[in-house]
């Protein structure tokens, strides 16, 4: 049995866990435009199977082993789909599918969304359902083990205009195989167009190959001289107390699943920026990518990610010249840790970005898969494990050729986002070689952020290589990465938050509104439902309690109660009397509680019977509200209100931190403070319910 390289099992692994997924599949979209022969196309297409082993493989487990069966070209039933577009009679032109162009300009299709593929085109599809039907395909729920891993598709538009879509399996392919791949279809159309087979050099080697090179590369692990011990040992060292997530700015909590959509926006570095970066990289004796893997370390720092930034990078794993003509799954993952403690220079970060990503390109033959086994980071299905932010230099000039035909490769306008952050650059050039700018696009994961912040995330990249080319000596902490309108947004019009005070504190506001609904229902628990009267008598008869109690201006009274009528009586009742309440949950430990009652000087504690035992042992005035005694003397008490004035600086409450990072600390809010939060609430929630149950807080101080 022919054992799966790594890359291999990692996809199998996958496969077997979350089962087909669209995520992995590597599709090829091609508008074919001019007089295209279908057969010799077809016989082409399989001219490349047969010459490429890995896209005649299937992956069958034995005893829950998963190996590679490459199956013969004579044994194999395997055809180009063709599909006609059925036009509506008389509709003229082309362009079925609306293209358009990603950033570099690239031509793109922006696809419909189509997790997989359940039902696939038949041999006829309506002008309206192209692009569905596209989707559809790209889409398609391959069966590892019983299926090849490639299969395509033609779409006839008219006899002058076909789309052509294949779809390969990652287990079989990665973004580098679309070279060999491009290259050997042309040789192959070019050949049956003609009507005879295609001449080329054999391949030296088949991935099969490799997959037994690479383990006979490695070696034992065991083996503390074997090339994975050794290479295992430096990244061990290497990513010693990686931060489990990297910290950036996201508007959502992460999920507890990845949905992997994506919002994806569009990135460009001048020219003349390019130029610059170019001669940093030469003088510094490192590569483009590099400088580039510097200034997003810089970038993400200064948007919160602090000082150890791991990025992650795709190597194209052809570590050998004979692997580059060949189709299959070879890419690899490295991750590089940015260390920008102690306010360096961007000269200083560069140094330290050469010499981490020249160790790790030393030692990039082990797995990534296997590394994430070695280091065993906390994983969660919805977070990249060891990094969550990776960066990809993007061959901008490669395109396919056939014979007779003008093919124009398009791209999806539909983003996967597998990480975070997701940044992908290339270099572009004008006519006589000379640097034209970076063009490229930033995708953020949708599940954490809005289309805003992938511009954000861009616009925030672009200034900081445009920094760093015309002054390496800039220190990290010295560069802005706020863009004029953005520092405008936030320094001003974010703190533009002056406002008219109410002229009327919360509990006057609530006495207005007795007075305008008193038979309103104010509270409702369970089935008990209180009126705004019923409420204000409640609580003026209790804060004439609390008065005979000592309760005055400055006063902190505890309310340690559940939650129920009792607790609203309760608050207002306090302010009634001129105090500020101090919420206690008896559920906290005791030594915080106690910890609460002592720091605030607290003079009362209001309580139920209920909770009476699950308070600490300290000397303290309590009144227990649901007490016979205590019932009966508050029943006695005048239903009028007290006067009592309450002004805008007197303290309304009191609020104990978590204290998480130490002792919890006391918090007092005024009334004015109150009023404030409480008048603002119904306009920044778009409450509009009108009187009874908000009407506290739609009532507006004039």
């Amino acid at each position: 049995m022919i054992p799966m390289s790594f890359a291999q099992r990692r996809q199998w692994l996958l496969w077997q866990m979350e089962g087909s997924s669209a995520t992995y599949n590597s599709p090829m979209i091609v508008r074919l435009t001019g007089q295209l022969d279908r057969a010799a196309l077809n016989a082409a297409l399989r001219d490349v199977i047969a010459r490429h082993e890995v896209l005649r493989t299937v992956f069958p487990a034995v005893e829950g082993v998963p190996h590679q069966r490459i199956l013969d070209m004579a044994d194999l039933d395997w055809e180009l789909s063709l599909v006609q577009v059925l036009r509506p009679e008389g509709q003229p032109g082309q362009q079925l599918l609306e293209i358009g162009e990603l950033p570099w300009d690239q031509p793109v299709v922006d696809l419909p969304t189509i997790e997989m593929a359940k039902e696939l085109p038949g041999a006829e599809v309506a002008a309206g359902e192209l692009a569905a039907a596209v989707a559809r395909t790209t889409g398609y729920e391959f069966d590892l083990a019983a299926e090849v891993p490639v299969r395509a598709w033609l779409f006839a538009v008219n006899p002058d205009e076909h789309i052509l879509v294949v779809v390969i399996h990652h287990i079989a392919g990665d973004g580098w195989s679309n070279g060999p791949l491009g290259r050997d279809l042309s040789t192959a159309y070019e050949a049956r167009s003609q009507g005879r087979a295609p001449t080329w050099e054999p391949l030296s080697v088949q991935y099969a190959d490799y997959a037994l090179w690479q383990r006979e590369l490695l070696g034992d692990e065991d083996d503390p001289k074997s090339v994975m011990s050794r290479q295992v040992d430096y990244w061990r060292e290497a990513l010693a107390d990686l931060p489990e997530e990297l910290s950036l700015p996201a508007e959502r909590p992460r999920p507890a699943v990845a949905s992997h959509r994506g919002h994806m926006v569009g990135v460009s570095v001048p020219a003349e920026v390019h130029r610059r970066l170019l001669h940093l990289a030469r003088e510094r004796r490192m590569t483009l990518f590099m400088v580039i893997q510097a200034g997003l370390a810089v970038a993400l720092s200064r948007l919160g990610a602090g000082d150890d930034v791991p990025i992650g990078s795709a190597v194209a794993g052809r570590t050998d010249e004979a692997l580059n003509d060949l189709i299959g799954c070879f890419v690899n993952t490295l991750v590089v840790r940015t260390d920008l403690s102690g306010d360096p220079t961007f000269s200083e970060v560069l140094e330290r970005v050469r010499e981490r990503s020249l160790g790790a390109f030393a030692h990039q033959d082990v797995p990534f898969d296997r590394l994430v086994e070695e280091l065993a980071p906390r994983r969660a299905p919805s977070r990249h494990p060891l990094f969550q932010v990776v960066l990809t230099m993007q061959d901008m000039g490669s395109r396919m050729t056939l014979a007779g035909l003008r093919a124009d490769a398009l791209s999806i306008g539909r983003p996967t986002a597998k990480f975070d952050l997701d940044v992908m650059i290339g270099e572009a050039f004008d006519g006589e070689g000379e640097p034209g700018g970076l063009r490229g696009v930033v995708t953020v994961a949708a599940d954490l952020f809005d289309v805003g912040s992938a511009s954000r995330f861009a616009g925030c990249l672009v200034r900081m290589l445009e920094v760093v080319a015309g002054d390496p000596g800039v220190r990290v902490r010295g560069v802005d990465v706020l863009g004029a309108g953005e520092r405008g947004r936030v320094v001003e019009e974010w703190n533009d938050t002056a406002a008219d005070l109410p002229k009327v504190m919360v509990p006057g506001l609530f006495e207005a509104q007795v007075a305008r609904t008193p038979d309103a229902v104010a509270v409702v628990v369970g089935e008990e439902r209180v009126s705004y009267a019923e409420l204000d008598a409640r609580a003026n008869r209790l804060a004439r309690r609390l008065r005979d109690l000592g309760v005055g201006p400055e006063s902190v009274v505890g309310l340690c109660l559940p939650r129920g009528v009792d607790v609203v009586t309760s608050i207002l009742a306090v302010w009634k009397a001129g105090g500020a309440y101090l919420p206690v949950d008896p559920g906290l430990p005791v030594e915080r509680i106690a910890f609460m009652l002592r720091d605030s000087g607290m003079g009362l504690l209001v309580v139920s019977a209920g909770v009476l035992d699950d308070l600490p042992a300290i000397r303290m005035r309590t009144l227990v509200v649901d007490a016979p005694a205590v019932v009966a003397a508050i029943a006695a008490e005048s239903p009028d209100a007290l006067d009592v004035p309450v002004e805008p600086h007197g303290v309304a409450y009191v609020i104990y931190t978590s204290g998480s990072s130490g002792r919890p600390k006391g918090v007092a809010v005024t009334h004015g403070a109150l009023a404030n939060y409480v008048s603002s609430v119904p306009g920044r929630l778009g409450w509009g319910v009108p009187g009874g149950r908000y009407a506290l807080l739609q009532a507006q101080a004039t």
